[in-house]
């Protein structure tokens, strides 16, 4: 199965994919200001890469509850030096973590594959930026809500993209973990993967250092809920997850791998 991503054809289902997050931010929950400075964040993006990474995933506007939102001017400020230095580094997929269409297309005019949405909405806009430059579409559902909520959004947005003319090829989903939902759905969510996921369409999970994390495992740190998000990446990955987008790729890799490894074994019964 491949995911079309501009000239990236990225095979998903034979062995998981693991995308690792670069925060351009000065305030993201987890990582705030560690990696604002531009060559710090192009140092840290090669780093991801050789420690195991398939996808580097660039954001620069917080998404924790009770961000303050920047502007899209400000997100193409952050973004231009990191994105063209990473690109003359490497031809690795790169994803930018944008909701505005007018950072979405210049990110993409300096290298970027893959838009990951997270406004949970399907708008025009983007969606003829991406069927224009034949991107990869990280779709994401944003809001409250638990399996049935989710599967509705994912199958209405395949339809309102079908109209728009976006390739089924070019789409992925995120069930949106931390997004406007209780604790207790995004447990639904994480163990619950094969009620919502639609045949045909990857399917991204993004739990890292997330409070679901934290409550559960009973880990206040953000830095300190590796154990968890291997726990959570585990059972999300036995249930059809394709992409896990992670911040410690070093260590989180070993889980992944060793569960991508337990749900192809289950086969075998």
């Amino acid at each position: 199965m491949i995911w079309n991503c501009k000239n990236k054809k990225i095979e998903y289902g034979t062995k998981p994919i693991i995308m690792g997050i670069v925060n351009v931010t000065p305030d993201s929950f987890s990582d705030g200001g560690d990696f604002f400075d531009s060559d710090i964040a192009v140092e840290h993006a090669i780093e991801l890469l050789e420690q195991g990474a398939d996808i580097l995933d660039f954001g620069a506007q917080s998404t924790r509850p009770g961000h303050i939102p920047v502007s899209a001017d400000e997100e193409i400020k952050r973004l231009e030096r990191v994105i063209k230095s990473v690109r003359e580094k490497t031809n690795a997929p790169i994803s930018v973590d944008t909701y505005f269409p007018q950072v979405a297309k210049r990110v993409i005019e300096w290298g970027a594959d893959i838009i990951n949405d997270v406004s949970g909405v399907i708008n025009p806009d983007m969606a003829e930026i991406i069927k224009e430059s034949g991107a990869g579409w990280v779709i994401m559902h944003n809001g409250e809500g638990g399996i049935n909520e989710v599967r509705s959004f994912f199958e209405n947005s395949v339809a309102e993209c079908d109209t728009l003319g976006v390739e089924q090829s070019q789409i992925c989903f995120d069930m949106g973990i931390g997004f406007g939902k209780s604790r207790p759905q995004d447990l639904e969510l994480i163990a619950g993967v094969r009620e919502y996921k639609l045949d045909s369409y990857p399917l991204l999970l993004g739990t890292s250092r997330k409070r679901v994390i934290g409550e559960y495992s009973l880990q206040s740190e953000p830095k300190k809920r590796i154990y968890g998000n291997i726990a959570a990446d585990t059972t999300a990955i036995l249930g059809g997850v394709d992409i896990l987008r992670v911040h410690d790729v070093e260590n989180e890799k070993q889980g992944i791998y060793m569960a991508f490894a337990l749900k192809k074994a289950q086969k075998d019964f």
